[in-house]
């Protein structure tokens, strides 16, 4: 499957921090859904994709093509949503539209304005009168509406109500219906990664932890319940985290299967992806 973005061994160092050699290429096609704690690296390694900041070591390649190589038009179809990044308050939207319009060549007033009726975005007020929620359906409709074929949200939908969240999922998945559509979502609220993200990356510390398929993921890890004699029993190698109890330890498990084949007096229940981060961040050495 054609990359869309491929980063290998990317790094970027700071005095108290460090993106640690992050290798992954996110797949044409798909939404892909970069998780971890505040600190974790997650905006960095946006701002490098986006060459906001540079790299230490490593290559970031956009559709095949090395960074270093790209013409300064290829942001042209890149829509983007960062948080903390206001301007034009003062616009009306129709006034931001026409501001937009000179900065993309490709830009499509019809679309545009197709969107503003969709999200129901007011043309008489002012950008700084609107809420939340309405400033980020805003900044959707611009991305969406020069042809952008990839799309970088950082926490975009963080504060947002649920009825406004799950209008932008609906969007991001009619976006992604066209194969040569890509979106790299950064978010805290997972339960919105769950329903749109085919692929989670979860940074920790600066390092990828995990990329994997959102089904595969699930489906690797499970979680077991055992006394702490019980656990002495199980391999290290299989653990990724625990957790005590009153009654004795609660364990992270990954290669689900294979483990079950192993060790089939152990019932492993099924995780959610909130459980699986919590685990590698707050559970107990191995």
């Amino acid at each position: 499957m054609e990359a869309a973005i491929g980063l290998k061994n990317v790094t970027k160092r700071y005095e108290k921090f460090m993106l640690d050699h992050i290798t992954m290429d996110i797949p044409k096609g798909s939404i892909v859904g970069l998780v971890g704690e505040n600190g974790a690296g997650k905006t960095t390694l946006l701002k490098a994709i986006l060459q906001m900041t540079s790299i230490q070591e490593g290559e970031i390649t956009i559709d095949g093509s090395r960074m270093e190589d790209l013409s300064p038009q290829w942001k042209d179809q890149v829509g983007v949503i960062l948080p903390g990044v206001e301007f034009a308050s003062r616009m009306n939207a129709r006034q931001f539209g026409n501001c937009m319009r000179g900065l993309y060549k490709s830009w499509q007033d019809d679309v545009f304005e197709k969107y503003l009726d969709d999200f129901q975005i007011d043309r008489s007020k002012t950008i700084k009168e609107y809420s939340k929620g309405m400033k980020m359906k805003l900044d959707l409709a611009v991305s969406l509406s020069h042809q952008a074929k990839l799309l970088i949200f950082d926490e975009a939908t963080s504060g947002l109500d649920p009825v406004v969240r799950d209008d932008i999922l609906d969007i991001l998945l009619e976006f992604i219906q066209d194969e040569e559509h890509t979106a790299l979502i950064s978010s805290h609220i997972i339960s919105d990664l769950e329903k749109v993200a085919d692929y989670i990356a979860f940074l920790h510390q600066g390092k990828l932890r995990f990329y994997m398929n959102k089904d595969e993921l699930l489906y690797h890890f499970g979680v077991i319940r055992c006394t702490p004699e019980e656990r002495q029993k199980i391999p290290d190698h299989y653990i990724q985290g625990c957790r005590r109890n009153q009654f004795g330890y609660e364990a992270l498990i990954q290669d689900r299967e294979r483990f079950q084949k192993e060790y089939p007096g152990y019932t492993v229940d099924s995780t959610s992806i909130e459980e699986i981060i919590l685990f590698y961040v707050k559970g107990e050495a191995k």
